[in-house]
């Protein structure tokens, strides 16, 4: 446990082997996160689809469509059975 709250950098007098080694530590915190999104903009994206494969957003047109549809044939139905 102690060695995850050690600096990961390397000695070195150069900067630019400094600079790598802190680019490789935000990566290597990024996995240890476990964070698949970089911004909250994807993780809403992601919501959005996966509602939409769930079906949450589907229009109201086809349900009103249909609905519309059997009043209408009982309308007939009642109508023929009258005569």
């Amino acid at each position: 446990m102690r060695v995850m709250w050690q600096p990961r950098i390397q000695n070195g007098s150069d900067a630019r082997t400094q600079a790598c080694a802190l680019e490789a530590n935000v990566a290597w915190a990024g996995l240890a996160l476990a964070c698949a999104y970089s911004s909250s903009d994807e993780y809403e994206a992601e919501v959005i689809q996966v509602r939409r494969q769930a079906g949450a957003y589907r229009s109201q047109h086809r349900r009103s469509a249909f609905l519309a549809f059997a009043i209408a044939a009982a309308a007939i139905l009642l109508a023929v059975l009258a005569i």
